[in-house]
């Protein structure tokens, strides 16, 4: 990999960072943003790219650190608790399901965004989680249920908040 050939290096994984930086940060003008700066530090420290590992898994993980220091700098303001998201979602007329999950995607710890975004919005395999995320193939498999688990129980809040309703 060589600076001179960074162009097609962005043309052909942007939309891939900017759906991971959605998927982790949830606002489309903040993915933008972030996709551009991850890019720049991406050029900037192309010479500590090694061979032995896949670009790709070393440009997500690359982004993935970026956006969670977004969501660790954005941490010490108050979050909207999970019924004020989803009054605000049933409040737009059947908003579509893409917001639905996207604010419950919100409300889960940033380790579970995180992975469920690599894993379901990514299509990234175990192996390629345990790199990007630095963790052994049972921790991955242990935090990937754990998540499923924490969405699962999210859905359901927002399904009876629904019926009440």
């Amino acid at each position: 990999m060589n600076k001179e050939n960074f162009a097609e290096v962005v043309r052909q994984y942007h939309a891939k960072v900017f759906r991971l930086c959605f998927g982790m940060l949830g606002a489309q003008d903040q993915a933008d943003d972030a996709a551009q700066d991850i890019f720049v530090k991406a050029y900037e420290r192309l010479d500590s790219f090694r061979e032995q590992t896949r670009f790709s898994t070393w440009l997500f993980r690359l982004a993935s650190n970026h956006c969670l220091d977004l969501l660790r700098a954005r941490r010490h303001r108050k979050t909207e608790p999970l019924e004020v998201a989803i009054d605000h979602i049933s409040e737009r007329d059947q908003a579509p399901i893409q917001d639905l999950a996207q604010h419950l995607l919100s409300q889960l710890t940033v380790d579970h965004r995180l992975i469920l975004t690599l894993r379901e919005y990514k299509g990234l395999n175990y192996q390629e989680i345990a790199e990007v995320m630095d963790l052994s193939l049972d921790g991955v498999k242990s935090l990937l249920k754990r998540a499923r688990q924490d969405l699962l129980k999210k859905f359901d809040t927002f399904q009876a908040t629904q019926t009440s309703k």
